[in-house]
């Protein structure tokens, strides 16, 4: 199942303006303007100016708050986003209710101790993303993320990505038994999207800290209806001796 592309010459616009520059301009833009998010809850908060705002929106980090600012659009960010941010491109720096800066370790206290699958969501999301796939919420679909080539204003997502931990007792518990992948299968066929499984594992080195994550294991694997269709002979060939 490949792209799809929405209308005429979008994935040229595409091509012409590959996500790696997008979000390579969107983190010097960032460092430069010493852009500062507010921990609320389980999201980041992050005021920014047109620039990054154009930014933010054309990598497809956040969602936009609506608020009577006129000078400054709000973002909401996700644990994973202001963390892959943070963490990952040491783009942005996070403060807690205090105003006072979080230290890495600080932010990923907070969030595992909101989150308990937040390793192994992060880890997901930061192998997505450092391969130029668009990340989002995939919720509407019963699934982690969405993946999409470019923004979605230009493609359709091409993969429903499912987050599998190791060992039978991982908390998400997804496609732990086949009516799980069945019905899981079924959805992403009906909504013409591969289902990406990310299994995740941690090969022993827990999550104490956010250095532990670089030493996590990712296997992708996607997982598709067989059609029986599809490996036929085509018997009046055969017949015909072609």
């Amino acid at each position: 199942m490949g792209p799809r592309w929405k209308g005429k010459g979008a994935e040229v616009r595409a091509q012409a303006d590959p996500m790696s520059e997008i979000i390579s301009r969107l983190k010097s833009s960032l460092i430069e303007s010493n852009a500062h998010g507010l921990l609320s809850g389980c999201s980041v908060l992050i005021a920014v100016e047109a620039v990054q705002s154009d930014l933010l929106n054309r990598a497809c980090f956040g969602r936009p708050v609506v608020t009577a600012e006129k000078d400054r659009q709000w973002f909401q960010l996700s644990m994973e986003e202001a963390f892959y941010l943070c963490y990952t491109l040491k783009c942005l720096r996070i403060h807690g209710g205090d105003n006072c800066q979080k230290t890495d370790e600080e932010l990923w206290e907070y969030m595992t101790d909101k989150k308990s699958t937040f390793p192994e969501f992060f880890k997901a999301y930061a192998h997505l993303r450092a391969k130029n796939w668009v990340v989002r919420s995939g919720s509407q679909y019963g699934v982690e993320y969405v993946a999409y080539r470019h923004h979605p204003s230009l493609v359709h997502s091409e993969y429903a990505v499912v987050i599998s931990t190791e060992g039978d007792s991982g908390e998400n518990g997804r496609l732990r038994v086949w009516s799980d992948v069945h019905c899981t299968v079924r959805l992403c066929g009906s909504v013409a999207k591969a289902l990406l499984v990310l299994n995740i594992s941690k090969c022993g080195h827990g999550d104490a800290s956010p250095s532990c994550v670089t030493l996590y294991s990712v296997e992708e694997r996607v997982v598709a209806r067989w059609s029986p269709k599809d490996c036929r002979e085509d018997h009046s060939n055969a017949v015909n001796g072609d």
